[in-house]
């Protein structure tokens, strides 16, 4: 366990004990969320980010210890473990460096060396490796038999022998791995006959640069095309100056031998070591590049998770369409349908109609807000209705998604009796009231606002963006007597399980009065009531502290808080003079810890706060609404749509997204889009290019 910690906190750069205590709460069953809000003191105020990042350390390391194991018992096996061996193989630490230690022992295909070592020719490559015979053929003769026909067979083998000793040699290989990590080089070539069916690719279709200054998103483009077969690549360093350090490390100058092992290190290295390393290189770059694209996709997910809620109004919420109509539907303050019925705006006639139906729902629903789902024709409907609904706000819903819920189980089991396109269109209405409780219903894949989501790893994806999901639902909080299914099954301690008894319990006794009656729940105990209660609220609790983020766990010491200020806890809670009084307590915050003291004031002076912002209506420029009237030079207000490695997508009141590149972003260097804008923010941005042919809109932020 020691070495394990020492690793962690290596790798992290957190103290030992905090590593410690994050593994410790780990293994007691604690969930990162839990971790994260209610133990800071015991982790040094650790995100959610970095306590992943050491449970993702931790088992990495137990990976490691299990394959060193497994190592150790197959070389013993073979009778060829001894005391030096085990000893590297134990101290090792590094995945790539056991493989190396491992590779002369593991099991694989009959080599030409193996070949020759069944004909007895490895003492031959022993005697070249000394380096110190100037005529090799006087002992190659001993080796001439039935089996070796002539010395030039004999020498030949031999050669093979100490070709893949240089090439198992682990230390060489690390020495030529770090030489390929820092110098090589990606070239790739259009592959014969493919120009025309490859044309997306034609960037690269002779191309080069050093790959440690690839960007990921070239290099998940470039496998992509190379997986098609439309490109060809290679990846390597200079191949001079590659066998120059393998000449240097193996060679003995001015030897006997000095000519021969030229041609073996050469051999070693163009027929083992290259292919070898040029593939675990294409991996270990692939592997980078999925990992930026999974976290690019994650931190869009939870920006979008996190957007700006409308909160609990009466909603319309319409779903555009010209040809079928306006799927159009009334939701009341919990997205419950009220109503739902279909408007056109094609003629006049259709739009006076409209006019009078949404009148009238309007007022017959008391709606408050009116949602319009961003696809086609989205904006135009949002117009029009804006034109003559003017006292009832209009938001532009992005409708990513709402297809596949409408479809899914869940929305069979809310709504058995509608259509789909009712139930996009509630899913619209929802996604205003309050985005995080209606996308967790939706597969995050289909949200659309990652990149190469289909190149990756599928499942590394999906459990990322289970924990953002998790991340964003515990850092809101949860109402224990509205949330679904769905959201509750993201709560710390939760599951599937325990969200459905939830639910059940709460249909049969009409909902929860207090925390503490969820140790009521079937199956929940008191370790999952310990890691879920801080983060469900229970509105009209008669204890004020169960619509607050405070936990249980130090609910008497909030009551004795309240005690020293001579108030109860309801007349301190929202009392912010009050709670200013009592943040001088050094007892108490000696005893609880600095931050848990400092997290329960602020719950105490704002209890429940969302931690989102409040919503903005989207202002679009009333002159452009197509692709024509977008001009160089032109100033937009746009919305980010999507954020990608190499820039963001910009929404911009038309069906063509622009393109703000990384480069356009700011005057000095931008390594992540993410220090300069967020998903769903609205900009001032300058058009610098349009190309009509190709539908690309380039945008800038520097004017």
């Amino acid at each position: 366990m020691k070495e394990k910690i020492e690793f962690v906190s290596r790798q992290t750069g957190v103290t030992a004990k905090h590593a410690e205590a994050v593994l410790k709460l780990q293994d007691e069953g604690a969930t990162v969320a839990f971790i994260a809000r209610y133990r800071k003191d015991q982790t040094g105020n650790m995100d959610e980010v970095r306590i992943m990042e050491i449970k993702r350390l931790s088992d990495a390391w137990d990976a490691l210890e299990k394959r060193k194991e497994f190592i150790l018992e197959s070389i013993a096996s073979q009778g060829k473990l001894d005391p030096v061996l085990e000893g590297k193989i134990r101290g090792c630490t590094d995945m790539e460096m056991l493989e190396d230690l491992y590779l002369p022992y593991k099991q694989r295909k009959k080599t030409r060396a193996d070949a020759a070592k069944e004909k007895g020719l490895e003492p031959l490559a022993k005697i070249i490796l000394a380096q110190r015979d100037s005529d090799l053929e006087y002992p190659a003769r001993r080796y001439v038999n039935d089996k070796v026909k002539d010395v030039e067979e004999a020498i030949e083998g031999a050669m093979d022998i100490v070709a893949q000793w240089i090439a198992e040699d682990a230390d060489t290989r690390n020495m030529l791995r770090l030489r390929f990590e820092k110098h090589a080089v990606i070239e790739t070539r259009v592959a014969k006959g493919k120009e025309k069916e490859g044309e997306k690719y034609k960037d690269y279709f002779s191309y080069s640069e050093k790959a440690s200054n690839a960007p990921s998103h070239r290099i998940m483009a470039i496998m992509r095309a190379v997986d098609e077969g439309i490109l060809k690549l290679s990846i390597a360093p200079d191949e001079d100056r590659t066998l120059e350090a393998l000449d240097n490390k193996w060679i003995k100058r001015g030897s006997a031998c000095e000519k021969l092992m030229l041609d073996i290190t050469k051999d070693a290295y163009k027929r083992l070591l290259l292919p070898s390393l040029e593939n675990e290189l294409k991996q270990k770059l692939f592997e980078k590049a999925e990992e930026d694209a999974i976290r690019v996709f994650a931190s869009n997910l939870q920006q979008l998770l996190l957007s700006s809620p409308l909160g609990n109004k009466r909603v319309l919420a319409v779903d555009p369409g010209i040809r079928t109509g306006c799927k159009t539907v009334c939701l009341d303050g919990n997205g419950n349908l009220l109503h739902h019925t279909v408007l056109f705006f094609n003629s006049e006639a259709d739009k006076q109609r409209s006019k009078h139906a949404l009148e009238n729902l309007i007022k017959d629903c008391r709606v408050e807000a009116i949602a319009v789902g961003n696809g086609t024709a989205g904006r135009e409907t949002a117009d029009m209705i804006k034109q003559h609904m003017k006292m009832v706000p209009v938001f532009l819903v992005n409708e990513d998604g709402a297809s596949v819920y409408s479809v899914s189980e869940i929305a069979r089991k809310e709504f058995p009796d509608h259509d789909v396109t009712v139930k996009g269109a509630v899913s619209i209405g929802r996604r205003l009231m309050d985005p995080l409780a209606e996308l967790v219903k939706i597969d995050a894949k289909s949200i659309g606002v990652g990149q190469y989501q289909h190149d990756v790893n599928q499942q590394k994806l999906k459990k990322a963006l289970e924990e953002t999901v998790a991340v964003c639902v515990n850092r809101v909080g949860v109402n224990l007597n509205t949330a679904g299914e769905e959201l509750l099954q993201h709560v710390s301690g939760l599951g599937p399980v325990l969200a459905k008894n939830i639910v059940e319990y709460r249909n049969r006794n009409g909902g929860f009065k207090s925390r503490d009656e969820l140790k009521k729940v079937a199956r929940l105990g008191d370790k999952a009531f310990e890691q879920c209660a801080g983060f469900l609220r229970v509105q009209g609790s008669r204890n004020p502290l169960d619509r607050s983020g405070v936990h249980p766990e130090q609910y008497k010491l909030v009551a004795k808080m309240a005690a020293e200020t001579g108030m109860q806890v309801d007349e301190l809670i929202g009392n912010a003079e009050a709670v200013k009084k009592i943040s001088g307590m050094q007892e108490v915050k000696e005893q609880v810890g600095e931050f848990t003291f400092k997290d329960i004031l602020k719950e105490l002076e704002k209890p429940g706060l969302d931690p989102r912002e409040a919503l903005q209506e989207d202002v679009f420029d009333d002159a452009v609404r197509k692709m024509e009237d977008i001009k160089p030079g032109m100033m937009l207000k746009g919305i980010v749509s999507n954020i990608t490695g190499f820039g963001a997508f910009v929404d911009i009141g038309i069906k063509q997204s622009g393109l703000l590149h990384i480069s356009e972003m700011s005057d000095r260097f931008i390594k992540d889009p993410n220090e300069v804008v967020k998903l769903n923010q609205q900009l001032m941005l300058k058009v610098k290019e349009v190309d009509m042919d190709r539908e690309r809109i380039s945008l800038t932020l520097k004017f």
